[in-house]
């Protein structure tokens, strides 16, 4: 005798045993005798095949939920556990009224790590060949961007599913006002303050002229290592120390060199930032699809090589707003405008940041056929979607990576609109 459950766990039956029990009870002065029969069932436990195949599909499902959107009136949920960063705080305060030194390893204190070196290096390289690679995808793919709000298209024409809720939303029943976008709609430029020492002069409100403000991912990787001429930053050969919050020693004042010349910086920042980038030449239709393989590569190795670099350096967001700054504490630079931004006098909420908000993946809905009719409200719930690099490329030729493929939902038929709503 057998039995299944729905994972895919047997359980099989090895026996059954009863036993008899008495208890002598006194009711009204006078005794009596209750019986009780217990059964005792003995199982094995053995997984089945069927477990082996549930394992699977948790690492390789075959659809997952599209990203929700965050509401503008809440604050983004802390991706450390607030116990662990209690727990923290609690030890190095201990450790700062015993007047000990915060035990502080590379990169923490200071000192670059050699083996990330390399690390950073390919993520800068792979971040030119992506900005190089989406200006000249951009002359055979279209894209488009509401007036009204942040939503982003990409395929032949604009789609009419009615999830606008921009000023003047009620009046045109939620449809998207469409233009013509460009590759700040594609890849959203998150900047950062430069800083030459990360541990020296924080940027306060009144001096935030005097620094350069560059993409996050160019000032991770200056800060991991490498050296560029225009943006010049402190090397330590002496670790810093510090006693709880304070620094007691940052291995002495070293003087930051003059700027460089402004036309030095801008040629720079055509190859590294979006804003000075123009749409760059049509590449020929033979090429198309290798040029498509090659951005999307670039993409999915530069979110890798952020992703080790973060592990190690630390990178502040904001809880409420988009503000990212790369640097052991984040700035005092008042210019916070989201929720109750009056509570905190426009300062804003730092927080240990993660991947998708350094690059964020800017999420549009999947086209399954471009040459076919626009995407409909009807039919949303069969509408995938994936990152509008990721659909960018696909739509000009390459291959849908394996991460990507659930959440586009290649696999699932799109009905007619008549048929929608007999569709389990």
């Amino acid at each position: 005798m057998e039995m299944l459950n729905c994972k895919g766990v047997r359980f099989s039956l090895i026996g059954i045993h009863g036993t008899r029990t008495s208890l002598l009870m006194k009711v009204r002065s006078q005794s009596h005798r209750f019986y009780r029969a217990t059964t005792i069932t003995c199982c094995e436990y053995a997984p089945d095949h069927a477990s082996k195949r549930y394992e699977r599909y948790q690492q390789q499902p075959q659809n997952v939920d599209l990203p929700e959107l965050h509401p503008k009136n809440k604050k983004k949920p802390f991706p450390v556990p607030i116990k662990k960063m209690l727990q923290a705080s609690r030890q190095n305060k201990r450790l700062a009224q015993m007047r000990i030194e915060k035990p502080l390893e590379p990169p923490k204190n200071g000192l670059l790590l050699p083996e990330l070196v390399p690390v950073a290096y390919e993520v800068l390289d792979n971040w030119k060949v992506l900005i190089r690679g989406l200006s000249e995808l951009l002359n055979v793919v279209t894209v488009y961007g509401c007036r009204k709000c942040p939503q982003v298209h990409v395929g032949p024409v604009g789609h009419e599913i009615q999830d606008c809720h921009g000023s003047g939303s009620q009046h045109r029943n939620s449809h998207h006002s469409w233009v013509r976008g460009s590759i700040n709609d594609v890849l959203i430029p998150i900047e950062s303050y430069h800083l030459f020492d990360p541990f020296g002069r924080r940027v306060k409100h009144d001096t935030r002229f005097d620094f350069h403000r560059i993409p996050a991912i160019v000032e991770l990787c200056i800060q991991a290592g490498v050296d560029l001429p225009q943006y010049p930053s402190r090397r330590r050969t002496s670790p810093v120390r510090m006693i709880g919050k304070k620094v007691i020693d940052r291995g002495g004042v070293v003087e930051e060199p003059k700027p460089h010349r402004s036309e030095d910086c801008v040629s720079l920042l055509a190859e590294l930032d979006t804003f000075s980038n123009q749409q760059g030449r049509s590449p020929a239709p033979s090429n198309v699809k290798e040029h498509a393989e090659m951005t999307l590569k670039a993409y999915c190795n530069v979110r890798e090589g952020v992703r080790k670099l973060m592990r190690k350096y630390t990178v502040k967001a904001c809880g409420y707003c988009s503000e990212v700054h790369v640097g052991p504490w984040g700035h005092n630079v008042k210019l916070c405008g989201a929720f109750k931004h009056q509570w905190r006098d426009g300062k804003h909420g730092w927080q240990d940041a993660v991947v998708d908000e350094v690059i964020p993946p800017n999420y549009v809905w999947h086209v399954p056929d471009p040459a076919g009719p626009p995407l409909r409200s009807s039919l949303r719930s069969f509408y995938g979607k994936a990152p509008a690099v990721v659909e960018l490329c696909v739509q000009a030729g390459a291959e849908i990576p394996d991460e990507y493929i659930p959440m586009m939902r290649t696999d699932i038929v799109i009905p007619d609109s008549k048929e929608a709503w007999k569709a389990a």
